[in-house]
């Protein structure tokens, strides 16, 4: 039997009770709270829930007063969730990665810390609302109608709906990953939530109205951990809930996980992480001090505002490559399937290529190839630049090469999207370092998270002006950190108070007010920027100066 320090969610106690006699009359709870008195790694106090005193009792007794006690490690207390009659050869606990598009989750044995099944969805919600602003519309459906709630317990409709949605959508994901591990759904000991602010308020039925409005305030950020029962969740019925803390309306747990994953707050040295989702969140800092701010940078970047535009999943182009001489284009799509649309890093590359191939200028504009002097550039822009809807358009992939009906395009208007995603990145990158006055020079190392992270080629972000023009070593692909922060606050007691600590520590820069963002932000609508000094690698064309 393991003798190690145990510091995950639930820790399994040996325990050993004298058996009841004539001579010895302590009531069997009694009992099992006495012999776990001084087993506990420290003084905290131990709840016995009302609810768990018939199971605990009769499972105490029918394994002969021996065995081992689960407990859940609370902030503040020790809760005996259940008893067993051996040592558990698996101890299986959910990390989830709640996302506003895709929901991402992995079972966790506690005993070892081994992954024991993935599994992923799309977010049910998305039915009621594609973004965090419709579903908060969708959720205060009455709300907004009487602006302020007389009876406190009023739930509106439209937040039932949500949250009934969410939940069923995460008993689909319990369900799966019990039944791809041999587990049962109720043997799952305890799960740990990742996601924005918005999302936990509306897995908690929590009322998100002045999430959006004037002065954006959450109605909690800090939520104690509770039962999954109390959530209608499918675990066991005594399984803690952990939900990853907030720091406001547009700085969510998510972020927090990211942060405890990539170890920003833990180290000496000066580093950024970048998260792009819905939105573009950034997090810069060391272990003395922690920065942050958040901007619009993502739907282009998604798949959310081009209309061939799809999140990382088979058939997204993730990667484009167009000789500069020969013009030869090569696309690859994720899975080698047929291609169905552009994911960012597909849609990273097809600009960066269309600029160096100069098919578009600085501006980020289709060229015209009537206006061409080199006679191959002109003629593969005759071929693959097509009018649709009165605007120029790239032809990506055609229908015959794809093995679909429709043709993969690149339109105008999926491009000015791309250069206010990228430019909104940049000023988002630039403003949150000259906060505290430092230069992208100062920085250690970009982590970049995400499927964005693990799919992107810096370079060709640097060439478009997204990211600044850095060596590539300094940039390193994390993977999915809500993910990954949600199983470490699961397997590391003190991975749950790191998170906690960070709350306390971090300072939030609103760029919505920000003027120096709004500048940044204009000079950065340019490939790669009005100022190509900040970007010595990246070519500028003769024609283009000046």
């Amino acid at each position: 039997m393991p003798t190690r320090q145990m510091t995950s969610f639930v820790l399994p106690v040996p325990v050993t009770a004298e058996k009841p006699s004539l001579q010895d009359n302590t009531a069997d709870l009694d009992r099992l709270r006495h012999a776990l008195r001084g087993r506990l790694p420290d003084a905290r106090p131990l709840e016995i829930p009302f609810a768990r005193i018939v199971p605990l009792c009769r499972r105490f007794r029918q394994a002969g007063f021996s065995g081992v006690a689960l407990v859940n490690d609370l902030p503040d207390r020790w809760v005996l969730a259940d008893f067993l009659p051996e040592w558990p050869a698996q101890l299986p606990a959910m990390a989830l990665d709640l996302g506003t598009t895709h929901l991402e989750a992995t079972l966790v044995d506690l005993l070892t810390g081994q992954v024991l099944f993935a599994a992923g969805c799309e977010n049910s919600q998305i039915e009621y609302g594609a973004d965090i602003l419709s579903r908060i519309h969708q959720a205060t459906s009455v709300r907004r109608q009487v602006h302020e709630v007389v009876d406190p317990s009023f739930i509106d409709p439209g937040l039932a709906v949500l949250r009934h949605s969410i939940v069923a959508c995460i008993n689909g994901l319990i369900a799966e990953l019990a039944s791809g591990s041999g587990v049962a759904a109720s043997d799952i000991r305890a799960l740990s939530v990742s996601g924005n602010t918005t999302m936990a308020h509306l897995l908690l039925g929590l009322d998100p109205f002045h999430i959006c409005r004037e002065p954006y305030i959450p109605m909690v950020n800090v939520v104690e951990p509770m039962e999954g029962r109390e959530l209608g969740l499918i675990l066991h019925e005594a399984a803690p809930v952990w939900i990853m803390p907030s720091i406001g309306s547009y700085f969510g747990g998510d972020l927090i996980s990211g942060i405890l994953a990539s170890g920003l707050a833990a180290t000496e040295q000066t580093r950024m992480l970048i998260d792009v989702g819905t939105n573009a969140e950034v997090v810069l800092g060391n272990r003395d001090w922690l920065i942050a701010c958040a901007g619009a940078a993502g739907p282009a970047l998604e798949g959310g505002v081009a209309r061939m535009g799809m999140r990382a999943a088979p058939g997204a182009i993730d990667f484009v490559a167009l000789d500069p001489e020969t013009y030869v284009l090569e696309v690859r799509t994720i899975g080698g399937a047929p291609a169905l649309g552009l994911c960012g890093s597909g849609l990273i590359d097809l600009v960066a290529s269309l600029y160096l191939a100069r098919i578009i200028d600085i501006r980020g504009k289709f060229r015209d190839p009537d206006q061409e002097s080199d006679p191959g550039r002109a003629a593969f822009m005759r071929e693959r630049l097509v009018v649709r809807d009165g605007q120029r358009a790239f032809v990506v992939v055609t229908a015959s090469e794809a093995g679909a009906d429709d043709e993969v395009l690149l339109e105008q208007i999926d491009l000015d999207a791309m250069i206010r995603s990228k430019a909104a990145m940049y000023a988002v990158l630039a403003t949150l370092v000259g906060q505290v006055g430092l230069a992208f020079s100062d920085l250690t190392e970009i982590c970049v998270a995400g499927a964005f992270g693990n799919h992107i080629n810096p370079q060709r972000a640097i060439t478009l002006g997204m990211l600044p023009d850095l060596d590539l070593s300094v940039y390193r692909a994390i993977g999915n950190s809500s993910l990954q922060g949600a199983e470490q606050v699961l397997l590391s007691r003190s991975a749950r108070q790191e998170c906690l600590d960070i709350v306390s520590k971090i300072t939030y820069v609103e760029l919505n007010v920000n003027q120096d963002f709004m500048i940044r932000f204009s000079g950065a609508r340019f490939i790669p920027h009005t100022d190509p000094s900040l970007f010595p690698s990246v070519p500028v064309f003769a024609e283009e100066k000046g």
